[in-house]
C-alpha cells in the first residue's frame, strides 16, 4: 500500500518536473528555436490553431527561424499571429515563406528570463510540495484505518519527503541550466 502511494507520487513529480522542462523551452535563450513559437496560435479556418499545426517551423541558422506554412493563403495570418504575440518578433515575408530574425537578447532583458524562468522554477516546487502533502495524508488515513503500523507510515512519510528532496534538487538543476543558456552571449 505505501509503495502505491509513493509509487503515485513519484509518477506526479516526474510529470511537475517535464512541465517545467515545457514551459522553460518556450523562453528564449540567445539561439533561436522552433519552440519558441509554441504558444503561438493562428486564426486560421475559423479557429485558433497552433503554429506548428500550420507550417514547419525550423532554425537553417542560429539566429534565424524560417516558418513555412503549409498553405500559402494562411501567410499572412500567421505574420500577423508572430507579430501580436509577446515574443517582440518581426517576420519578413517572401510571399512563400517567413524568416524571422532572433535579436541578441539586451542585459535588462536577460535578467527579467531570469526572473521569469525563476518563478516557473517556484511553482513547480509548489507543484511537487503540494504532491508530498498529498500523499502523505493518504499514508495518515490509511494508518488511521489501519492498513498498516504506524512506524510503516513514519517511514514512508520520510520517503515521501526524500522524494520531494529529490524532485526539488532536479528543478534548482534545470533552472542553474536555463539561467546559464540565457546569459550566455
Amino acid at each position: 500500500m505505501t509503495k502505491a502511494i509513493l509509487d503515485d507520487a513519484e509518477s506526479r513529480m516526474t510529470k511537475a518536473l517535464e512541465s517545467l522542462r515545457v514551459d522553460l523551452t518556450t523562453v528564449r535563450t540567445g539561439r533561436a528555436t522552433p519552440a519558441l513559437l509554441d504558444r503561438v496560435t493562428v486564426e486560421c479556418w475559423g479557429q485558433q490553431t497552433p503554429i506548428n499545426q500550420t507550417a514547419n517551423i525550423s532554425c537553417p541558422e542560429p539566429r534565424l527561424i524560417l516558418v513555412q506554412p503549409w498553405d500559402k493563403s494562411l501567410l499572412p495570418q500567421i505574420d500577423k499571429a508572430i507579430r501580436k504575440s509577446d515574443l517582440g518578433f518581426n517576420p519578413n515575408s517572401d510571399g512563400s515563406v517567413l524568416r524571422i530574425a532572433v535579436p541578441p537578447l539586451t542585459e535588462e532583458r536577460r535578467k527579467e528570463l531570469i526572473k521569469l524562468c525563476k518563478q516557473k522554477g517556484e511553482d513547480s516546487k509548489v507543484a511537487v510540495r503540494n504532491i508530498r502533502r498529498d500523499a502523505i495524508d493518504r499514508l495518515k488515513t490509511a494508518e488511521k484505518a489501519k492498513e498498516f503500523s504506524e512506524d510503516e507510515s513514519r517511514k514512508a512519510q520520510d520517503s515521501a519527503q526524500k522524494l520531494t528532496d529529490k524532485y526539488i534538487a532536479k528543478v534548482d538543476e534545470i533552472l542553474v541550466q536555463k539561467e546559464k543558456d540565457i546569459l550566455e552571449i
